[in-house]
């Protein structure tokens, strides 16, 4: 034990025979052990269980190589019998009395003594052998390292299903484990001779049988000079296993050096122990562990206590040149969550156990090749090391987010990566087939002008992260683009200062199509961009730029919710880890910022207090929509029901001196906020539930301050695209602050110099209308046909004002699952700002993705979108 390097490290796995056409545990394990060697696979107490052993050694990667063999031999012995291999604590379909014990002499007689005890160990562990030969030493060790073992035990949690139901644990097998007498916490020994004593005394107690029947958490191993791992559950992905080796390892050595040097072990009452055992088994990593190590017992997140643990045994693992590895697998693990979790999701997904069984066999079976562990950079990095066949043929030619300029997967994305590697091309297809129809069955649409019927709304399958450090930058430019648009647009309905200063064109708010009479009728003091819409691309560097301001109603952020929820549902492997912001209460933060937007109350309260409410209870909201015949119809119902308002369309509208009204038959429910998803045009000019146009009753009730519409009319002048350009001397202007986002160069053709510069470089500018939207009437130079240049060109001349040229941007790109395979698509993002008494840029965004070899995002022109994963920090 001098030298760290020379402790060897082996594994025992323990893996359930389930028949692939029935996913049912079967009692078939003799058959395929006739097909292997004796030395590597052997029997267990139940028939339907094969144990394989692994060499032990010094090398963790040889050790995964050693373990990834093991499997495979295993899954192709059973294969030819139409079975399969379950590395799991349990498995979700059984019948125990289909089951039966081992043809051995010993364990037929563990059966006989007893009972249900044997008849049920429908379970599987995995053990972990480290090398210590003195047996007293190892009896100290016991004791040093027994404080871990909940927090590796909830690393493996992997047994949720028992007898065809969820047990609530993240473990059960740990509950019917310590059925047997002598399982669970080991005592406090000083010496291997007190400890054999015990044994000695639990043989002629008649309790157990021999040695081998002692089954502590850890212990000396009855057979092997070795310490002994046995808490575990079985774990379907092999890289938990070397986590799990690697941390006992280093903890066992740590525990020698302890030793060597004096320390007295610090041993928790056996209680305390039990009970953070039950907790790991109950909560996995997905909950609290108890802290037996600190000031006092106590709860603590099971990620935390992994960090705690890997800072703890770090000198140990450094000496192994295991650090990276460990590091590594560990931010794996704890990003995926526990195995007992993803059962849950594939459950939950279509509440079938069949389901979950096909994740653990698949989890067991399609392991990537041994040069394939996460997180663990060899030295010339290419993407077939973490997903050979997905990005065999991947090759984007600019800015690639997930794959660097080496063609290297980028480390944020290898758990991802692997993960989609893993399930392969044809199960891919198959989640995309479950995605889209759910998506029919849940009414997940949108519907493009001029279609007849609404489509389902392309959600990608493979996720976008966001890096926190870029997430941070964002959140701070975009709060402070959309104050200084705020107080534009105040200054333009008001005195219009900025122009007077020279900060603003006349001509940019004069001529402006978004200008609106109707903005003069919001008062002084209210919030005119209740939510933002900003959007975001990165250019060839990878840095971020603003591309458009949306203050009218933006759309998208039902569809990022939905995106979440079908990712967790349709691929539950893949589901966000832990570390990334949750997307639940976005529902609520609208609701809130609603609510600021309501009138002022008499007697001068401020519409940013909460505003004024009928019958001075909490203001009144209700979803302004165009009803079914809107693209975004789906997302206002979906609003709608999650903050618990109305959805009303303006023929239920009744507006009179006495406020705004939802008419429901003859009650009328009164509306203090009227969060608008209508074009303004169209909601002045229809008419109201009493016949009349709703426009001029509705300016006069917003002026009387009786009801406010959010976002307010006139807020197109502030997301126009001449606008676009000025907002950062408006950040100047009205701030005092530098610009933290940059923009696209933009050059306005209602200034006659830089209308020239357009002209001439048609070819090379992206030129668009400044009051588009949906892409409509974007010209990308570099790809258009001379027609189209000769038709921009008339188009710019009749009517400069309305058109902008842009330098074109190199968008980044993603990989993104098409016809069966990764293919790099731009994508931008549409981030959200929700303004209260200050903007908050909400932890939800909605990346937009193109179809391949266009630059065009939107929906209506065969867009579609991806999960975006926000970590915490």
């Amino acid at each position: 034990m001098s030298d760290a390097r020379m402790v060897s490290v082996g594994v025992e796995e323990e893996f359930h025979i389930l028949d692939l056409n029935t996913r049912q545990l079967v009692p078939r394990a003799e058959e395929i052990l006739a097909r292997l060697d004796g030395d590597s696979f052997s029997p267990e107490l139940l028939k339907s269980v094969v144990e394989t052993n692994s060499r032990p050694t010094v090398d963790l990667l040889a050790l995964r190589t050693n373990l990834l063999d093991l499997r495979r031999r295993l899954a192709e012995a059973a294969g030819e019998l139409g079975l399969g291999p379950a590395a799991s604590g349990t498995v979700p379909i059984l019948d125990v009395d289909a089951l039966d014990v081992s043809r051995d002499a010993r364990y037929e007689q563990m059966t006989e003594d007893y009972q249900i005890v044997a008849r049920e160990q429908l379970i599987c562990g995995a053990q972990v052998h480290v090398d210590v030969a003195d047996r007293d030493l190892a009896m100290a060790v016991v004791a040093w390292t027994a404080p871990w073992l909940p927090m590796l035990l909830a690393l493996s949690a992997s047994s949720p299903y028992w007898l065809g139901a969820d047990s609530g644990y993240a473990s059960m097998r740990t509950l019917v484990w310590q059925r047997w007498p002598t399982a669970g916490v080991a005592g406090s020994f000083r010496t291997a001779a007190e400890y054999d004593q015990l044994i000695a005394d639990l043989i002629k107690s008649g309790v157990i049988s021999d040695p081998g029947m002692v089954y502590f958490d850890v212990r000396p191993s009855a057979h092997l000079p070795t310490v002994e791992l046995r808490i575990c559950d079985a774990c379907p992905d092999v890289d938990n296993v070397i986590l799990i080796a690697g941390l006992f390892r280093a903890l066992v050595c740590r525990a020698v050096e302890q030793i060597a040097a004096g320390g007295q072990a610090p041993p928790p009452r056996a209680e305390l122990l039990r009970a953070a055992t039950w907790r790991a088994a109950r909560s996995g990593l997905e909950g609290d562990l108890v802290d037996i190590l600190g000031a006092g017992p106590g709860p603590v997140p099971a990620r935390a206590m992994l960090r705690r643990l890997l800072e703890e045994v770090r000198p140990q693992l450094e000496q192994y040149d295991d650090w990276e590895l460990i590091d590594n697998l560990a931010e794996q693990a704890a990003g995926r969550g526990s195995s007992a979790q993803r059962q849950r999701r594939a459950f939950a997904r279509r509440g079938l156990l069949t389901d979950v069984a096909d994740l653990i066999l698949a989890e067991t079976r399609d392991v990537p090749p041994a040069g394939a562990v996460i997180g663990v950079a060899p030295a010339v990095s290419a993407p077939d090391q973490i997903a050979p066949t997905l990005l065999e043929r991947y090759q984007p030619t600019g800015y690639d987010e997930v794959v660097d300029d080496r063609g290297a997967v980028r480390p944020q994305y290898r758990a991802v990566m692997r993960t989609l590697e893993r399930l392969g091309p044809d199960m891919l297809d198959e989640r995309v087939g479950t995605r889209e129809a759910e998506q029919h069955d849940r009414g997940i649409v949108f519907k493009v002008a001029g279609d007849e019927r609404s489509r389902p709304f392309p959600f990608d399958i493979v996720p976008r992260i966001i890096a926190a450090q870029d997430w941070a930058v964002l959140r701070s430019g975009l709060t402070q683009r959309v104050r200084a648009l705020e107080a534009f647009l105040r200054d333009v309905y008001g005195e219009r200062a900025a122009v007077a200063d020279g900060v603003v064109p006349p001509w940019v708010v004069n001529d402006a199509p978004g200008l609106r009479h109707g903005g003069r009728a919001v008062a002084d003091e209210a919030i005119r961009v209740t939510t933002a819409g900003i959007d975001l691309v990165r250019g060839a560097d990878g840095g971020w730029l603003v591309l458009e301001d949306n203050l009218r109603v933006p759309s998208g952020i039902a569809y990022a919710l939905e995106g979440r929820r079908l990712a967790e549902s349709v691929l539950p492997e893949l589901g966000p880890p832990s570390g990334i912001l949750r997307l639940d209460g976005i529902p609520a933060l609208l609701h809130e910022a609603l609510l600021a937007a309501a009138p002022a109350r008499p007697g001068g309260g401020s519409s940013t207090g909460g505003g004024r409410a009928s019958g001075g209870g909490e203001p009144v909201v209700a979803v302004l929509s165009g009803g079914p015949g809107d693209s975004a119809y789906f997302e206002h119902t979906m609003l709608a029901e999650q903050m618990g308002v109305a959805l009303v369309e303006p023929g239920e509208l009744l507006v009179d001196d006495d406020g705004a009204h939802r008419v429901d038959g003859a009650t009328r429910h009164r509306v203090d906020v009227l969060y608008r998803r209508i074009d303004e045009d169209e909601l002045f000019n229809a008419v109201g539930a009493d016949g009349a146009p709703l426009g001029p009753a509705l300016l006069r009730a917003m002026r009387a301050g009786l009801v406010s519409v959010a976002n307010a009319p006139g807020n197109g002048v502030g997301d126009d695209k001449v606008t676009y350009a000025f907002v950062p001397r408006m950040v100047t202007y009205y701030l005092g602050e530098q610009p933290v986002l940059d923009d696209v160069p933009t050059y306005v053709c209602g200034d006659p110099e830089q209308c020239e510069h357009v002209l001439a470089n048609l070819d090379q500018l992206v030129v668009k209308p400044v009051d588009g939207f949906g892409g409509a009437g974007v010209l990308i130079g570099p790809h258009a046909e001379p027609y189209q240049l000769t038709e921009a060109r008339e188009q710019i001349l009749a009517d400069p004002r309305r058109w902008i040229g842009q330098e074109v941007v190199a968008l980044s790109t993603h990989p993104t699952w098409h016809d069966s395979q990764l293919q790099p698509c731009a994508v931008d993002l549409r981030a959200f700002v929700y303004a209260g008494s200050e903007p908050v840029v909400i932890p939800a965004a909605l990346s937009r993705v193109a179809p391949p070899g266009s630059l065009i995002v939107n929906s209506s022109r065969g867009g579609g979108s991806k999960d975006t994963w926000i970590p915490r920090r």
